[in-house]
Order: structure tokens, then sequence, then C-alpha cells
């Protein structure tokens, strides 16, 4: 998750709103693309979860990447809770279970994400070993029940923690026990925006599939290939899902700014303290009818940080966030910018992909959603399984980014870091089945194995 913004500039107009949207438009030349990844970390003497105090706990490995990059602290009261890089634009940061998140800097290629990630990996490890502790690459964690896991130091999540049982059931999973890796991207005016959002919201799907990798709770199948994305599905429906209103006539910032208004708000920070709000709308304080702040309006920094508590499969910041993979081991993290790149950042590629989705309607296109977690591949949308969906996507994502033709220090271009998702498809089969296969075969029913196998 982002930093909390401070921007106290108050908000008079629905239409500043709408222009904070606008300032994410950049020519074409200027697109980027950010990587986040987040990874449960777990002690090497028993795999239990990691708490944030303590000699080998959370706080004491942020602070040795603090002295070990020179990165600036996030702090909360006393406690650091992340690090932000000053010069490449790069942040660590705490999901509320100690998922440790890296949210990439902007990079041109893909090749550079790879780098980056390379490098942080190098870090993480240089600091984690002497206190005892690895990471695991999978969208959920595999063996710990939800009582089990400590909570962070941070004031969002405790507002959070209190309110997610009242709206949904896997709120609480969400938050504590799951993982994702996400591709940001930019858009050049509005109906880019509106043509890509509509594209990778259809196909997120496919995405799921590709990287679901979450077939176990507490030491056991639970039979889904990505619970994680099941999860999605009963966290908070105010504020996730397939947005069925965006393929509709009229759809553009205006419209996100509407939608946005009514998501019900978690928080507002004044200072170091959140104030709790949650379910009041942002729409009220908006009329300075928040009960908690009455009179008081919103500023730009409330804005952006209720934004970034809008959680459906596709968000609109001033970027689109891919939100629908698992958290994936080391070696395929690259893969899921090489995809959304690949089919989103060439022309070519980007109209191929509509014409795949452009017919299915809000029905069709939900209940393929609703599928996904358990079928996978075999989830079917209209006479189509998503298997053949996904390979018709990988070729054109190969062929976007050969057009694209950003080649590395070898002349490789980007298509390189799509073959471990050719590999899948080839296998026919999502990472989740792989595991499975191996559980009920060399593992032996027992989970142990992941914690070696799927570790950073």
């Amino acid at each position: 998750m982002a930093r909390d913004q401070t921007d106290t500039t108050p908000l008079r107009s629905r239409d500043e709103l709408v222009a904070w949207f606008e300032a994410g438009i950049k020519p074409k030349a200027e697109f980027r693309i950010g990587t986040e990844h987040e990874k449960t970390p777990f002690t090497v003497n028993g795999h239990h979860p990691v708490p944030y105090e303590g000699p080998r706990g959370i706080g004491a490995l942020l602070e040795g990447m603090r002295l070990l990059l020179g990165w600036e602290p996030i702090m909360e009261r006393d406690n650091i809770i992340g690090l932000h890089d000053v010069t490449g634009g790069g942040a660590i940061s705490l999901e509320p279970g100690g998922q440790f998140e890296l949210s990439g800097a902007p990079v041109e290629t893909v090749h550079q994400t790879q780098a980056e990630l390379m490098a942080h990996l190098a870090q993480v490890r240089e600091v984690a070993a002497p206190l005892g502790i690895r990471f695991l690459g999978l969208g959920m964690t595999p063996s710990w029940s939800r009582a089990q896991i400590p909570a962070m130091p941070k004031g969002r999540y405790k507002i959070m923690t209190g309110y997610m049982p009242k709206v949904g059931q896997y709120g609480l999973d969400m938050m504590y026990r799951t993982c994702t890796v996400q591709t940001n991207l930019d858009f050049s005016s509005e109906p880019d925006m509106v043509k890509k959002l509509r594209v990778s919201l259809a196909l997120q799907p496919v995405a799921t599939a590709l990287f679901a990798n979450s077939p176990f709770t507490e030491g056991k199948p639970n039979g889904f290939l990505s619970f994680r994305s099941e999860i999605w599905r009963d966290t908070d429906n105010a504020r996730a899902g397939m947005l069925p209103w965006a393929f509709e006539p009229g759809m553009g910032f205006e419209r996100w700014v509407d939608y946005a208004l009514d998501v019900p708000m978690y928080f507002v920070k004044r200072g170091d303290t959140y104030i709790d709000v949650s379910g009041t709308s942002f729409r009220d304080f908006f009329e300075g009818k928040n009960p908690k702040l009455p009179g008081e309006l919103p500023t730009l920094s409330d804005w952006a940080n209720h934004l970034s508590t809008i959680f459906p499969e596709v968000r609109l910041k001033r970027y689109l966030e891919m939100r629908g993979a698992d958290g994936v081991p080391w070696g395929r993290l690259p893969s899921l910018p090489a995809f959304w790149v690949g089919l989103l950042y060439d022309d070519t590629s980007l109209d191929a992909a509509w014409d795949i989705a452009k017919h299915w309607n809000a029905q069709e296109r939900q209940a393929l959603r609703d599928d996904v977690p358990r079928l996978g591949f075999k989830a079917r949308i209209r006479d189509r399984y998503l298997f053949e969906i996904a390979k018709e996507c990988l070729t054109l994502a190969h062929a976007g980014l050969r057009r694209r033709g950003h080649v590395d220090h070898l002349g490789r271009d980007e298509t390189r870091h799509l073959v471990a998702l050719d590999e899948i498809v080839e296998a026919g089969r999502s990472p989740a089945e792989e595991m499975l296969e191996k559980y009920h075969g060399v593992w032996n029913g027992s989970i142990e194995p992941v914690y070696k196998e799927y570790a950073f």
C-alpha cells in the first residue's frame, strides 16, 4: 500500500476531484511500469509468523534495511513502518500481517523491473538472513490461523480490522493472510484510460488463473486454486468487484469520482492520528457533514487516501492498477508486468484484446470472475474455456512486447519475461495445480516443503 498522503489543500468542488485523476494523463513517451509485490515473512526456525517487536522482528528488519539502503524511514508514532527511496521513487511498506511489500519505482522496461526486483531481494536477504527470516511467494499463508498472525502498528489497519467483519466474511483474511503482485500502468488520455480499464477488467480473470497460487489454508487444500481471489468476493462488495458500470456509455474520470464519493470511508488522517470514520461517505464529508469532523472539508490528501481504500479488480488512481494476481515465487514476478505491458502498451494488441472481450456482458464477466478462483483455466465464458483465452492473450502479449522492441544488454526483448507463463500454458495447469500435485505426491500430504521450495 502506498504511504498516506499529506497534501492539506482543502477541496471546494467536484471538478478538483476529477482534475486529480486527469493529472495522471501522460504522453506515450513518458509511460512507465510500476510493480508491487507482497511476500510473507516467516521464521526459518519453526516456520512461524514474524512479530513486529523484538531483536528479530519486522521492526528490526526495516531498521536494518534503512541502514543498508539509506532510504528515508516512514514513521508512525515511534515505529518504523516503511521506507521511501527519495531518489528513485520506490518504497517498502508493511501490510497488516507483516507482509513485506516492495512498491517499485516507475521504470521504462520490464528488464528494469526485473533488475529492481533482483536488487531488492538481495538487499532484503542480506538483512533478513542474520535475523533468521525468510519470505514465502504464495497468494496466501498456507499454514497459520488468523489468530496466530501478529498485527503491525499502523493506525489505518486498526480501523480496518474493526470495520471489516461488519461488511464481509473474509476481510480479515484478506488483510492478514494474503499476498499479491500488482502492475501499475499509465494512460495517454481519458478514452485511453477507459479502453485500458475495460480490457484489463474483463481479462483480469486470465491473470488470476495464470497466477493462481493459494490452494492451502491452515495446512490443507482449501478447494480453490486461488483462495486469495475467492476472499475478495466476500471482503467488502461496496469497494471491490468487476465494476459493471465502467462498460456503460459515459464512462470516464467523472464516473469514477461519483463511484468513489459513495464508497464508504475508513479513516481521516490528521497529523499522526487516524480518526475512525468507517462507514461514512466521502460525499457527506465533501459537504462538511462528517459526524466526526463537523463543518470540516476534506483535503486533497483525504481524497488520495480514500482512493487507496477502494479495491476493485482494476483500480484507477493517476494510473491503472492490475489487482487480480496471487503472490508468486520471485522467478515469476516479472511475468505479470510483462503480460499487461504486452497487452496494454501496444495499440495493436490492445485492440485485439478488446476484440476478445467486447461482446461479453456484465453477467458473463461476473460469472467468469466468480468461477476462476475454484476452476482456474477450466472456467468458461460463453462457449470458451478460459484456458483458450489465456493462450490467446499470451500470444498478444508476446506480439506487443516484440513490437515495443526494448532489448536488454544481451539483445533479448521483453518477451523473455513471459517464459514462466509460457511454461504454465504449455503444461496446461496453474501454479496451484502444480503445487497440489506435489502435495498429493512427493510432499506426502504435508505443506512443510512449501517453506523451502516457494521461499525467497
